[in-house]
């Protein structure tokens, strides 16, 4: 018996040693939460579909059936990267720009966690039973996607992404649904520090970056939003802004256009280089 409980208790700390061992420090994931942009507006075009980088890397968190996904294994950056029926979304070009501008032993990894069309609050832990709950049909369908939940969809497989690779950063974009909510940066504030808490992560290593709405040049619909979300930094001692303002917008108002994305994309990455230590390549 005795033989029997040190063999359990060996075999435990060689699969922890294994475990602790197989985290690459080199491969830097990144979270990436929101509403509609942060998913893609539906459609990639061409220019877009080509081979990635195979340093940069997405997670899936949902299964895809084309290209053939399964949830919780890592896969190259193609979009899209939140779910099948997504398009091209920030997400895509800040992976392509990091990698560009980082050493070549450094890989990026993505996790993609969004529901178009909704409120913050479904991502607050007390109130996305009550928000879920008078959802339309359409967006209940993404919610259920999640389990149901998608915060804390977005926080199981951060625990996955975890075991491969360390936590760099938090990329948002979400706004259009709260439009003049003076609420919104408290309550981005609790979801980050809920983050942080359940990954058992550090603010000052694990930056926020929140992107503003389609800007008033471009006539954005919900333009308004964008004051509060620039006052972000001072609720959030270690969160960004980054700027949409000439991210060329689709007709609706709402969304942007690829050339958009691939704009907004850049400068989460441009925002982002500088704070880890790295600088964007002249030619960028």
């Amino acid at each position: 018996m005795k033989n029997t409980m040190t063999l359990v208790v060996l075999t435990g700390v060689l699969l922890l040693g294994m475990n602790s061992f197989s985290q690459d420090t080199n491969f830097w994931v990144f979270l990436c939460f929101g509403q509609s942009n942060m998913e893609g507006y539906p459609g990639i075009v061409a220019a877009d579909k080509g081979p990635v980088d195979e340093r940069f890397q997405v997670l899936a968190a949902v299964d895809f059936p084309m290209p053939a996904r399964k949830k919780g294994e890592w896969c190259p950056a193609v979009p899209p990267l939140c779910r099948p029926s997504t398009g091209l979304c920030p997400a895509d070009y800040f992976g392509r720009t990091m990698v560009s501008n980082l050493p070549p032993g450094i890989k990026v990894g993505i996790l993609n966690v969004a529901v178009a069309g909704s409120k913050i609050e479904l991502f607050q832990k007390d109130a996305y039973q009550a928000y879920a709950a008078k959802a339309p049909t359409w967006m209940s369908n993404i919610i259920r996607a999640y389990n149901g939940n998608p915060y804390q969809h977005l926080v199981d497989m951060a625990k996955v992404a975890q075991t491969r690779g360390v936590i760099k950063g938090i990329l948002l974009h979400q706004g259009e649904s709260n439009t003049n909510d003076k609420e919104w940066p408290n309550k981005v504030k609790g979801i980050y520090e809920n983050l942080l808490n359940d990954l058992n992560l550090k603010a000052e290593k694990v930056p926020l970056l929140a992107g503003e709405v389609v800007n008033a040049d471009q006539k954005g619909a919900c333009a308004s939003m964008n004051r509060i979300i620039d006052e972000l930094p001072n609720t959030i001692s270690t969160a960004h802004v980054v700027s949409s303002q000439g991210c060329l917008s689709r007709p609706d108002h709402l969304h942007f256009t690829p050339e958009g994305y691939r704009e907004l994309g850049k400068r989460y990455a441009e925002k982002l280089l500088p704070i880890l230590g790295y600088k964007m390549a002249e030619t960028q």
